[in-house]
C-alpha cells in the first residue's frame, strides 16, 4: 500500500551532516528509487508504472529532457526520474474537503515539500474574491470567470500566458495559438529563468539557439567538457551516456565550483560493475572554477590555441566563420595574472587542460545553470563558441555545442512558439494558416513580467504548469507582485506555493499528468515532446486519471480557446481537441521541420529536427556564417568578508519540487536550510562548522534581502565561494540582478554576508 500524506511539516532546524560522496547511483540509488515509489504507488503501480517510462511504446518521463538511445533498457529512468513518476502517479489525493480543512492562509504557511506531497489534485477549484478557502467549481463555469476577466481588460497585453517545460507540443502550440488571437505576445516560460542565455548566444554566433550534438557524438568524442553543471542530480542518465564515452576512449573535463559525486564516479545500476564493484571514475581533470570564472577560462585557452603552432582549423576558420581577426586580437590579451585571479585556478591546472584539448579531435563543450545564471552569461557562452569554432568543433561528429536542457520538453516549447519574441517568419505562418493577425509587437519575459504585476500593468495571470512563484527571483517582490492581479490561474497536477499566493480571485484547473491515459472523443490520444538534442517522440500513458474531473492541456486550452475568442475565432478548436492528429497538420504547416509529422512521430523512437549547423555546417546567422565574438572577460567579485553564492538543487529535488529533506550525495541528511562554505572561508569569517547564520545578500542600489537561519556547513567549494538550496534562497536575488541580452536571473553569482543567528 502507498503511504498517506504528512499531516504537519517536519521540522528542519537541525540538519545531519556527513562527509560527502565521491560515487554516484549503485544500489543506493536504486533502493531508494522504490522505497519512494512504493510510498507514492504501491508495489503493483510501481512495477506498471516505471516500466514503461522512455520506453518506445511508453510514455516520457516527466522529469529531465535528456534522451535516450535507439536501445533502451527494460528499467530506462534514473532515480530523480522514479521520484517524479511517484509523485504524478501517486494515489494520494487532494479532494473538496481537503480545502474545505484547510484555509489558504494555513496553506501559505506551509512548506513546498509538505504542499507536494498532500498528491494529485482532482477537480476545478475557485478562491473568490475575499475567501479564505478554494471551493469546487465546475469546468464550464471557470472558463467562464477567466473569459470575463480577460474581456475586462483595457489591452490584451494586461494578460499573461505563462508555460512551464512539460507542456506537450500539441498544448503548447494551441497555447501560444489563443494567446496570439486574444492579441498579445505575452508568453514567458521556464526558458527565460534558466537556458535563455544558451539561446542569445548560440542563435548569434551559430544561427540557432539549441545545441548541435546528438546522443550518439558524445558516445563519439575524444574530449568531453563538463562546466556549470551536476549531471548526477539533474541528469542522472547523461551519466551513463558519459560511461560509454569513456569505455571508447574520451577524457572528461570537469569545470566546476563544487566536486559532485556523480563526476567523480559512477556506479551504473544497469550493469555488475556499477551494483557491487567500483564503478566508471569520470572526471579526468577537475578544474574547480570560482563562480562566473569560465568566460575568463575560455579566454584564456582561446589564446593559447591561437599561440600553439598547427593547432587551428584554418581551412574551416576561412570557409564557415566570420570576425575571427577582431576576436583573435581580443584574445591575445588574456592576461594570466587576471584569469588567475577570476577562476581561483593554478596555471599548471589550466596547461593541463591545454594538453587535453590540443590531443583531441573531436571536442563536446557541455554546460547548464553553472554558465547560464550570470550577468555575463551570454559573452561566457559566446566564448565556448569561439573555443570551438578554432578546432573547427561544430558541424563533425563527436563534436559540438551541448547546452542541457532541464525540463522535459523545455525546448519543445519553445519550437512550439512558446516565445515573447516571436520571429516575423513564425507569425507570417501562423497568419497564413490560421487566418489571423497575429501581434507584432514584442511580449513580456519573465522578469517583465513581474514588473508589470508589480507595477498594475497586467492584472490576468495564466500558467500552464509550474510553480511560479518559487521558480522565480526576488520572491518577496514576486509574491507581492502576483497578489496584485485581478485573477490567477493555474493548470497543475499537483498543489505547489503558487496555489496560495494569488490574486483577488483565483482558479486551480487540475489536469492530466504524463502517465494517464487521454482519451478524447476522437479515441485515445498521444502527445509529442522534443528533447535536449532536437528529437521529437510519442508520448502515451496508461493509467487510469487520478480523477474523472481531470481534462487534458490540450482540452483546457481548446475549451477556453473558444469560451473567450467565441465565433470570432475561426481556427477549429473542437476538432483539435477530439483528436490531436489535427493539430500536428497545422504544426506541420507551420514551423520547419515538421514536415508529415504524423507518419514520422507514428515510427518508434520518432525522428530528428534538422539543425543546419550539425548537418550540412550551414550558419543561418546575419553574416551567413558562424560569428565569432569578441568582448571584454567579466567576472563578480566580493569585497572583503562577503562570498558569492550559487543557489541550486539538493538530490532530492526538481526544480521547485521538493521530494525529500536529503541530500545524499552531499551529505545532507533532513534539512534543506543550509549553507556549504570552504572551510578556509569559514575560519576567516569565523563561522564554526554546525552554527547558524542569515544569508544577506547585498545589491548595487544599496538594498538588501536576507533569509534567515542557515546551518553553516564546512564543505570543499571554490573558495570565496558558497552554495545553498532554492527556492529558499531566491528571496536573495534581486529581480533586476539579470543576464546582459538574455534577461535571465543572474541566480549563480550573489555578493553575501552571512551573520550570526539562530535556527530558522
Amino acid at each position: 500500500m502507498a503511504g498517506k500524506p504528512p499531516t504537519s511539516d517536519p521540522v528542519q532546524d537541525a540538519p545531519e551532516v556527513a562527509a560527502p560522496q565521491h560515487a554516484a547511483a549503485g544500489l543506493p540509488a536504486v533502493a531508494h528509487s522504490l522505497r519512494m515509489a512504493h510510498q507514492q504507488m504501491g508495489v503493483k503501480r510501481t512495477a506498471l508504472t516505471l516500466l514503461k517510462v522512455n520506453q518506445k511504446d511508453g510514455f516520457d518521463c516527466p522529469g529531465c529532457a535528456w534522451p535516450e538511445g535507439e536501445k533502451r533498457h527494460a528499467a530506462e529512468f534514473c532515480e530523480n526520474g522514479a521520484k517524479a513518476v511517484a509523485e504524478e502517479a501517486t494515489l494520494r489525493r487532494v479532494t473538496p474537503d481537503f480545502f474545505a480543512a484547510h484555509p489558504v492562509t494555513d496553506l501559505a504557511t506551509r512548506s513546498g515539500y509538505w504542499l507536494g506531497q498532500q498528491g494529485r489534485l482532482t477537480q476545478p477549484m475557485h478562491l473568490a474574491e475575499g475567501s479564505d478557502h478554494y471551493e469546487p467549481i465546475t469546468w464550464e463555469r471557470a472558463f467562464d470567470i477567466i473569459a470575463e476577466e480577460l474581456h475586462a481588460l483595457a489591452s490584451p497585453d494586461e494578460a499573461v500566458f505563462y508555460t512551464s517545460g512539460r507542456t506537450s507540443n500539441e498544448a503548447a502550440f494551441l497555447y501560444q495559438l489563443f494567446a496570439r488571437e486574444f492579441g498579445t505576445n505575452n508568453l514567458p516560460d521556464c526558458s527565460n529563468m534558466c537556458h535563455e542565455s544558451s539561446g542569445s548566444a548560440l542563435s548569434e554566433t551559430i544561427g540557432i539557439g539549441k545545441g548541435s550534438v546528438l546522443l550518439e557524438d558524445l558516445h563519439q568524442a575524444d574530449l568531453i567538457i563538463v562546466a556549470g553543471q551536476n549531471p548526477g542530480t539533474n541528469h542522472p542518465r547523461m551519466l551513463s551516456a558519459l560511461e560509454k564515452a569513456k569505455a571508447g576512449g574520451a577524457k572528461i573535463i570537469t569545470v566546476n565550483p563544487l566536486p559532485e559525486a556523480g563526476m567523480e564516479r559512477f556506479k551504473n545500476p544497469q550493469n555488475a560493475r556499477g551494483l557491487s564493484g567500483l564503478g566508471t571514475p569520470l572526471t579526468d581533470l577537475f578544474l574547480q572554477i570560482r563562480l562566473g570564472g569560465d568566460q575568463a577560462l575560455f579566454r584564456t585557452l582561446n589564446r593559447l590555441i591561437l599561440e600553439t603552432e598547427g593547432a587551428l582549423d584554418t581551412e574551416f576558420i576561412a570557409e564557415h566563420t566570420h570576425g575571427f581577426e577582431e576576436f583573435a586580437t581580443a584574445a591575445r590579451t588574456a592576461d594570466w595574472d587576471e584569469t588567475l585571479r577570476a577562476t581561483g585556478l593554478r596555471r599548471e591546472e589550466i596547461e593541463r587542460a591545454l594538453e587535453m584539448i590540443l590531443a583531441s579531435q573531436r571536442t563536446i563543450v557541455c554546460w547548464a545553470m553553472g554558465l547560464t545564471q550570470h550577468k555575463h552569461a551570454v559573452p561566457t557562452i559566446r566564448e565556448v563558441v569561439n573555443f570551438l569554432l578554432l578546432r573547427g568543433n561544430i558541424g563533425r561528429p563527436g563534436a559540438g555545442v551541448c547546452p542541457v536542457r532541464g525540463h522535459s520538453n523545455v525546448q519543445g516549447d519553445r519550437t512550439m512558439g512558446i516565445f515573447e519574441r516571436p520571429a516575423p517568419a513564425f507569425l507570417d505562418a501562423l497568419q497564413k494558416e490560421f487566418g489571423f493577425t497575429p501581434p507584432r509587437e514584442h511580449g513580456l519575459d519573465v522578469v517583465r513580467a513581474i514588473r508589470a504585476l508589480r507595477d498594475g500593468q497586467a492584472k490576468v495571470f495564466l500558467a500552464m504548469g509550474g510553480n511560479f512563484v518559487s521558480a522565480t527571483p526576488d520572491t518577496d517582490i514576486t509574491e507581492a507582485a502576483v497578489r496584485r492581479a485581478r485573477l490567477t490561474v493555474h493548470v497543475s497536477t499537483k498543489l505547489n506555493r503558487s496555489h496560495v499566493v494569488t490574486g483577488a480571485r483565483a482558479l486551480i484547473l487540475p489536469t492530466l499528468g504524463r502517465t494517464e491515459r487521454d482519451h478524447q472523443a476522437g479515441g485515445d490520444q498521444f502527445v509529442t515532446v522534443e528533447d535536449s538534442m532536437g528529437m521529437v517522440h510519442a508520448s502515451r500513458g496508461r493509467l487510469r486519471p487520478a480523477s474523472p474531473q481531470l481534462l487534458s492541456e490540450t482540452a483546457i486550452v481548446c475549451r477556453l480557446a473558444r469560451r473567450t475568442l467565441g465565433p470570432r475565432s475561426t481556427t477549429p478548436w473542437e476538432d483539435f481537441e477530439k483528436d490531436y492528429g489535427t493539430i500536428r497538420d497545422r504544426i506541420a504547416r507551420v514551423i520547419p521541420g515538421f514536415e508529415d509529422f504524423n507518419a514520422r512521430v507514428a515510427r518508434p523512437g520518432g525522428f530528428t529536427l534538422p539543425h543546419a549547423p550539425r548537418d550540412e555546417r550551414r550558419f543561418p546567422t546575419t553574416t551567413g556564417k558562424a560569428n565569432f565574438t569578441a568582448a571584454d572577460v567579466e567576472y563578480p567579485r566580493a569585497p572583503q568578508g562577503r562570498l558569492l553564492l550559487q543557489t541550486l538543487r539538493s538530490h532530492d529535488q526538481y526544480n521547485t519540487t521538493i521530494y525529500g529533506l536529503d541530500d545524499r550525495y552531499r551529505g545532507i541528511k533532513n534539512g534543506r536550510r543550509v549553507v556549504l562554505v570552504n572551510p578556509d572561508d569559514a575560519a576567516e569569517l569565523d563561522l564554526a562548522d554546525g552554527t547558524y547564520a542569515d544569508l544577506v545578500s547585498e545589491w548595487t542600489d544599496g538594498s538588501e534581502r536576507r533569509a534567515p537561519g542557515f546551518r553553516v556547513v564546512h564543505y570543499p567549494t571554490a573558495r570565496g565561494c558558497a552554495a545553498a538550496y532554492y527556492p529558499e534562497t531566491n528571496v536573495l536575488v534581486p529581480l533586476d540582478h539579470t543576464a546582459d541580452t538574455s534577461n535571465t536571473p543572474a541566480s549563480k553569482s550573489l555578493v553575501i554576508r552571512l551573520e550570526p543567528a539562530r535556527p530558522a
